[in-house]
C-alpha cells in the first residue's frame, strides 16, 4: 500500500475519533497526517514524512489548539429579558411570603414570592432572585 494512502487513512480515522472526543488534539493530529499525505504523494522519502508529521503536529498542538479551545470555551451569550434578572440582587419593598410580596430589581418593582415557602422576608432585606415565574420573582434572602 502506498504511504500517502496510509497517511490519508490515518487522517480520516483521527478525524472520526475527534468527532467523538471533541478534544481538538486528535483533529490537529489528523490535520498533520493529511499534510503528510500530501508530501508523501509527491514522493517525499518515508523518514522525511515522519519529520513533516512531527513538525506539523507539534506546531498545530502548541499554537493552533489553544486558539481553537479559546473559541470553543467562549462564555455563553449574554442573557436578555427576564433571564438576565436571575441571580441579581433585589430589595424587598413589602413583606415577601410564599403567597405575596414586592421587590425592587434594578429600578423596577416586581411582585415576588419566597423561594422557600416557609420564609417570611421583611421589608428592607436584600434578596437574590432565584427564578422568574411569569411576572413574579422567586427570591431568597442573602446569607
Amino acid at each position: 500500500m502506498d504511504p500517502w494512502l496510509i497517511w490519508l487513512i490515518t487522517a480520516a480515522v483521527l478525524a472520526v475519533v475527534e468527532i467523538f472526543t471533541l478534544t481538538a488534539a486528535l483533529g490537529m493530529l489528523g490535520g498533520a497526517a493529511l499534510v503528510t499525505a500530501g508530501f508523501a504523494a509527491v514522493g517525499l522519502p518515508l523518514p522525511l514524512q515522519f519529520v513533516v508529521f512531527t513538525v506539523v503536529a507539534t506546531v498545530s498542538l502548541l499554537f493552533l489548539r489553544p486558539i481553537a479551545l479559546r473559541h470553543v470555551r467562549r462564555p455563553g451569550a449574554q442573557r436578555f429579558g427576564v433571564e438576565a434578572l436571575v441571580g441579581r440582587a433585589a430589595y424587598v419593598v413589602s413583606e415577601v411570603t410564599a403567597r405575596s410580596g414586592r421587590v425592587r430589581i434594578g429600578g423596577e418593582e416586581w411582585t415576588a414570592r419566597a423561594y422557600d415557602e416557609t420564609l417570611v422576608i421583611p421589608p428592607g432585606t436584600t434578596v437574590d432572585v432565584m427564578e422568574i415565574s411569569g411576572a413574579t420573582a422567586l427570591v431568597h434572602p442573602r446569607e
